[in-house]
């Protein structure tokens, strides 16, 4: 019988590797990646199968991007230590110092019979606090884990806190899961935790200890301490938000026309006159005061700044006799839009919007960043049930599908056409990618993300360009041409570029889309 309501999908239950397992992984997938190296340089194939075990998808992507990067799983990169002065600044920048008191009572015990260290990164990977157990802490500071030290992945290989900020969710690395060798004794989970005002990573809590004495259940303790972590930074925020409301009162009622105000992040204080958005998109560029920019959902606004937020009031068009009608405003940026989905930055990607009716930019989800390209490079449309095969590897998943496209409706409104959902006809589309295809939206695990980069870097599909098809060699712009094609893991060699199919077509999207076999049962939250 089919299910109805909410779907959700369950955890592949699988025995955890133990460590002895996961050093054979670590050695067997190294050394079979070193011979296909040599196999490469003329020197005989490896012999035999790969290996029964394999790594997690999340973890296998990141061994093959540190072997990209050349990094020696011996002897690791030189140490990036910040100064005590540099670490103070950062402390205070991060907005988490206030919460260091609820989270060491929330995650270290007192009587300090658990081997824990609790440490705080901000979101750069930077290590701003560390406390715990004093013999494990001298222990840490053999291998560099100590305050100052910043705990990337091209530093030190992959770790909870890198995987953490990388993925966008609680991770988990178990001793030989971890890239060098001389971390295979440790075992550390780490959540990443967000500004819920604007949807910022801030940092990453995280918990390490030795191997052997790790218990499964501290994944669970510390994405909940980064859970209690946000809900203390929205309190702050609310409260924030009142101040500001109180300033705007008298100010609202001396306004003439409707208005309303604003914080620095777009949340709504306080309005007269229309209805009040829960929140406005700000343009990521920022905004230039006492000038008209043009807003989704409200047309031509005049922004003053305003204490610690925005004043914004919406203006007439000349000879129209009324504000701009916000459904209007965005069915007449549709005709002839052009929109970029900017994935160059792979902590940052954005979206940026020109039409007749204006122009305007913002930050994107990771989901909805998935979402947009997975539209762009299918510009014939996907149901819901492909959508939810591409991002999770289960049709099922529709429900969480068509709340997120929602969601970017409310935004892009006649700009995303449903039934099936695509990019209006007259939108123009372009993608800008990262030079290393491997850095295509790099947090995501979503088996059609994942084969897109194989492609790429395979030179076998490439990125929408200005026309909704790649632009002739001659003509590339930069991002949106053939990605050069890097070593990936598994890979015979960089495929020749040739003449690609428009990324519209059947045979494009074959190669990353719902129609082909998943690669992966993991998901992403």
């Amino acid at each position: 019988m089919r299910q109805t309501g909410r779907q959700t999908r369950r955890p592949e239950r699988r025995s955890p590797q133990s460590a002895a397992e996961l050093a054979k992984v670590h050695d067997r997938t190294l050394a079979e990646a070193a011979a296909r190296d040599l196999a490469r340089e003329g020197a005989p194939p490896p012999d035999g199968d790969r290996p029964f075990l394999q790594p997690r998808p999340e973890i296998g992507d990141s061994w093959a991007r540190l072997r990209r990067l050349g990094l020696d799983p011996d002897a690791g990169a030189a140490a990036v230590h910040l100064g005590p002065a540099e670490v103070e600044q950062r402390r205070r920048a991060s907005g988490l110092d206030p919460l260091l008191p609820v989270l060491r009572d929330t995650l270290l015990d007192p009587a300090g019979s658990a081997p824990l260290l609790l440490a705080i990164a901000d979101a750069e990977g930077h290590v701003l606090w560390q406390e715990g157990e004093r013999g494990l802490r001298r222990s840490a500071d053999r291998i560099g884990f100590l305050t100052g030290a910043r705990w990337v992945e091209e530093a030190v290989g992959t770790n909870g806190i890198a995987a953490a900020l990388r993925a966008r969710r609680p991770m988990q690395v178990h001793s030989a899961e971890h890239y060098l060798r001389s971390h295979h004794s440790w075992t550390c989970v780490a959540a990443p935790v967000h500004d819920p005002g604007t949807g910022r990573l801030v940092g990453a809590i995280n918990l390490s200890g030795p191997a052997h004495t790790f218990q499964p259940y501290l994944l669970q303790l510390t994405a909940t301490a980064a859970r209690l972590a946000e809900t203390e930074l929205r309190a702050r925020r609310l409260e924030s938000l009142h101040q500001l409301r109180t300033l705007a009162a008298p100010l609202l009622a001396r306004v003439n026309g409707p208005a309303l105000v604003v914080d620095a992040a777009g949340w709504t204080a306080a309005a007269a006159g229309l209805p009040p958005p829960t929140r406005l998109r700000l343009p990521s560029e920022g905004w230039n005061p006492a000038t008209v920019h043009w807003l989704p959902s409200l047309g031509e606004c005049a922004i003053e700044p305003l204490a610690d937020g925005w004043l914004i009031r919406p203006v007439h068009r000349p000879g129209s006799g009324r504000p701009d009608d916000a459904g209007a405003a965005v069915a007449e940026q549709a005709q002839g839009a052009r929109l970029r989905v900017d994935l160059r930055r792979p902590d940052r990607p954005e979206l940026s919007v020109h039409g007749v009716a204006g122009s305007w930019s913002h930050a994107l989800s990771p989901r909805h960043a998935e979402l947009l390209l997975l539209l762009a490079v299918e510009r014939d449309g996907l149901s819901a049930a492909q959508l939810a095969d591409a991002l999770f590897g289960d049709p099922g998943r529709t429900v969480t599908v068509r709340a997120e496209l929602s969601r970017l409706r409310r935004h892009l409104g006649g700009l995303l056409a449903h039934r099936p959902y695509r990019f209006a006809d007259s939108v123009l589309v372009t993608v800008l990618g990262p030079e290393d295809p491997y850095d295509l939206l790099p947090a995501s695990s979503a088996p059609a993300v994942r084969r897109l980069r194989a492609g790429l870097a395979a030179g076998t599909v490439r990125l929408p360009g200005v026309d909704g098809a790649p632009p002739p060699a001659a003509a590339v712009p930069p991002g949106a041409a053939a990605v050069p094609a890097p070593r990936g893991p598994g890979d015979a060699g960089a495929v020749p570029t040739r003449r690609q199919p428009p990324a519209s077509s059947a045979d494009s999207w074959a190669s990353v889309g719902p129609k082909a076999c998943s690669a992966s049962s993991e998901t992403s939250a």
